[in-house]
């Protein structure tokens, strides 16, 4: 933890320092300006991730894999053969989705491969490459079952299809139990930056992204799926929505001044689309569950707020590296919270302290 003069701020003197003398009236007034909050140059302090829209992408669809997974072993296991069929293709081609921006982003695909010669249990990056890579195969697999009827005769002769048929409810079941990892690991991946408005969300974006990942694909089954076989596709919208909306409003209290980005500019627009889309089709979908149009305006609805939920947490981590008072205040909270001065120097040379 830098202190203000290694961060590069401009030197000022502090709240409990500065003189004050009484006027007239009996009030106080201060006798130098409060504390601007400014860098060298205009230089940000926290560098920002050189990520674009690839990597708002990769979150969402990543989640949407995940959340779709869950509901093809679900549906797979009380036999909703449409409900299957379709979360299956959404998952496969969500996670397919997911890694084709992750690598855009590295720049070269080789890069992937290179981070699976090792596996570090400290490093989310690498933690979450070994999730995709090992949940990727088996949501493949998984939809062998609904692809084998649709091969040529000749071609079916020549692969085991009565393996991929048997393989594909087990591989379908290890996908679902992947699945939250595969949801979750990308706001891990997040919040272990330096960006501030990502670090102060750590203990609630997990479950912020993991019910919005439900919603999603919920959302998506609401949409692709007759009404007789969305029941489990309704709840898991139902409860996924819930679950990101209060532990959106919980994250936003916990965040303190680094959760102003959500509010405003672009990361604002977004967020408060995501609230309205979320709550709207929260509600469509327990209201239409006799109405076909109206459960699948629904399930757009869940799927869209499910997006705007990333792409404002994303925007809003990218914000919030280019005003200093959002390094600046959290440091001095912490400090003040600790003793302050001295003893939280100490605390920060000892390594007690992040």
């Amino acid at each position: 933890m830098a202190s203000d003069d290694e961060a590069g701020l401009l030197a000022t003197p502090g709240p409990q320092q500065r003189p004050r003398r009484r006027g007239r009236g009996g009030r106080e007034h201060l006798m130098v300006p409060e504390a601007e909050f400014q860098s060298y140059y205009g230089k940000p302090i926290v560098k920002a991730p050189p990520w674009e829209y690839d990597i708002a992408a990769y979150l969402f669809l990543g989640g949407l894999a995940g959340g779709s997974s869950l509901l093809a072993a679900g549906a797979d296991l009380v036999d909703l053969p449409n409900q299957r069929r379709s979360a299956r293709i959404v998952a496969l081609g969500g996670i397919t989705g997911s890694l084709y921006y992750l690598v855009r982003d590295l720049g070269r695909p080789e890069r992937f491969h290179h981070m699976l010669r090792v596996l570090k249990l400290t490093s989310p990056m690498s933690v979450g490459t070994w999730i995709l890579s090992t949940y990727g195969p088996f949501a493949g697999l998984a939809l062998g079952q609904e692809v084998v009827p649709l091969l040529p005769a000749r071609l079916a002769r020549r692969l085991p299809t009565d393996l991929i048929t048997r393989a594909s409810r087990p591989a379908g079941i290890v996908a679902a139990l992947v699945a939250p990892a595969v949801a979750a690991y990308t706001a891990v991946l997040l919040t272990d930056t330096a960006v501030p408005s990502w670090s102060a969300a750590r203990r609630e974006l997990p479950f912020v992204f993991v019910g919005s990942a439900a919603a999603a694909s919920g959302g998506v089954g609401l949409l692709l799926n007759p009404l007789h076989e969305t029941g489990p596709a309704r709840r898991l919208a139902v409860g996924g929505a819930a679950l990101e909306l209060a532990a959106d409003q919980v994250m936003q209290r916990s965040m303190g001044i680094t959760a102003e980005p959500l509010h405003e500019g672009r990361a604002g627009a977004y967020h408060r689309a995501a609230q309205i889309l979320t709550a709207a089709g929260a509600v469509g979908a327990v209201l239409g569950r006799r109405h076909r149009a109206v459960s699948a305006v629904a399930g757009i609805a869940l799927a869209a707020g499910s997006a705007c939920t990333r792409w404002a947490v994303f925007h809003a981590g990218m914000a919030s590296t280019e005003d200093p008072k959002y390094v600046v205040i959290p440091q001095r909270e912490r400090r003040d919270a600790r003793g302050g001065g001295e003893d939280y120097a100490d605390q920060v040379r000892e390594g007690r302290v992040r």
